[in-house]
């Protein structure tokens, strides 16, 4: 154990190979969950798997299943990844770290001849941004129980594609059932995607869990009128009442800190023309907090101003709450095997809460689970600019090796 560690030079060729697939202008990615773009990642993916001995296998949400077969292959696995699918200007690291880590993880194996009791499985977990199609995790959240299956496949974008159509249409509608298995254990590595680690020079995250998130959906219909003759006064202006409340989002996470995130992150105005009043505004809201109590007094703090703010104003208002994570808190066993790898490797580490949803939080609901942070510069993220050291993400990947043989052990 001391003296396996992975190939940090393999590690970061990987991740800009893969980076290239979907490359900006601006040195990030844009790989759309389903896209053709999010294929050629799946499929690259696919083929270094094979090349280590893998066996795939792809369920009903397009949830990609790469298994190192264990000495006792009937035990349950022990299971490592994240996505690979990115936000439209994000950058090379968010998910595909996670799962290029747990790659390079099946190939340290190899290269030190290791055979692990349980079977070694890395997973990719389809739409985790939920940029493409909402919400996000939706994947990982029908393989938890989270949401039915039909629910999953029915997700549409934009263009009212859905996502079934979409695994249908670039080969990735697997057969197997989604979920429904034990898993002994489940590790994501992840970019920190937030300031702290660092700030305080930190090499490894331990992360104890994660904040609890609600996003909602609003839309306030006033009355489309001419700019020039309508009095203030007479005036059911839709863009007003959504100023008003998306003011209070941003009073409101001010208001419940330290934890607090309130974010307005889009906006749609109707008619959006420069000499009309706008008739109608569609925006979305992201509230999140480690305490479930809080989240809900922002919850009811917004609902009663929202409703007064319509009603004040004369005007209609859809609210609707989209999606609800509660906070999670990982197992304490993974916790420990992580802060046990950090400790053995030597690298610097601290314990810490994630202030982003990831896969593993809805995994930790039929499995044990942990993560594992290293540093982001500047604490940028879904951003072309995000960028992180080969040094950090090798720590990173050998913490996860550790934790990984801690759990599956070693025949």
């Amino acid at each position: 154990m001391q003296n396996m560690t992975v190939k940090s030079d393999r590690l970061w060729d990987s991740l800009m190979e893969m980076a290239k697939i979907g490359a900006t202008e601006k040195g990030g990615c844009c790989r759309l969950a389903l896209t053709d773009l999010d294929k050629e990642g799946r499929d690259l993916f696919s083929l270094w798997c094979s090349e280590v001995g893998c066996t795939i296998k792809v369920d009903k949400m397009g949830n990609i299943f790469a298994r190192r077969a264990g000495s006792r292959d009937d035990l349950p696995p022990v299971m490592m990844g994240s996505h690979l699918d990115t936000q439209p200007t994000g950058g090379k690291y968010d998910g595909v770290y996670g799962v290029l880590a747990g790659l390079e993880v099946l190939r340290t194996l190899n290269d030190f001849d290791v055979q692990t009791v349980h079977p070694v499985e890395v997973a990719v977990w389809t739409n985790e941004e939920g940029s493409r199609f909402a919400p996000a995790m939706v994947a990982s959240g029908v393989f938890a129980g989270a949401f039915e299956l039909d629910y999953g496949l029915s997700r549409a974008d934009a263009d009212g594609k859905t996502m079934g159509e979409e695994l249908q249409r670039i080969g990735y509608a697997g057969t197997e059932e989604v979920g429904g298995r034990e898993i002994k254990a489940f590790f994501e590595a992840h970019i920190e995607q937030g300031p702290i680690l660092e700030h305080e020079k930190k090499t490894i995250g331990v992360v104890m869990g994660a904040q609890g998130q609600r996003w909602y959906e609003v839309t306030i219909t006033g009355q489309e009128a001419h700019a020039g003759p309508t009095p203030m006064a007479r005036r059911k202006d839709a863009l007003v009442a959504a100023s008003k409340i998306i003011t209070e989002v941003n009073r409101i996470g001010l208001d419940n800190q330290p934890f607090a995130c309130a974010t307005v992150g889009m906006i749609e105005s109707r008619p959006n023309s420069r000499n009309t009043i706008p008739g109608q505004v569609f925006f979305t809201i992201d509230f999140r907090h480690p305490k479930d109590e809080i989240l809900s007094k922002m919850d009811a703090e917004l609902r009663a101003f929202a409703t007064k703010t319509a009603t004040d104003g004369g005007l209609e208002m859809s609210f609707e709450e989209i999606w609800y994570s509660p906070p999670v808190v990982f197992d304490e066993d993974c916790v420990k095997a992580v802060r046990s790898g950090a400790e053995r490797a030597g690298f610097s580490h601290m314990d810490i809460i994630s202030g982003a949803g990831h896969d593993a939080c809805y995994i930790s609901r039929v499995a044990p689970t942990a993560m594992i942070f290293v540093p982001c510069e500047n604490g940028i993220s879904h951003n072309e600019a995000e960028e992180a050291t080969p040094e950090d993400l090798a720590a990173g990947c050998n913490v996860l090796l550790q934790a990984i043989v801690d759990r599956a052990g070693i025949a």
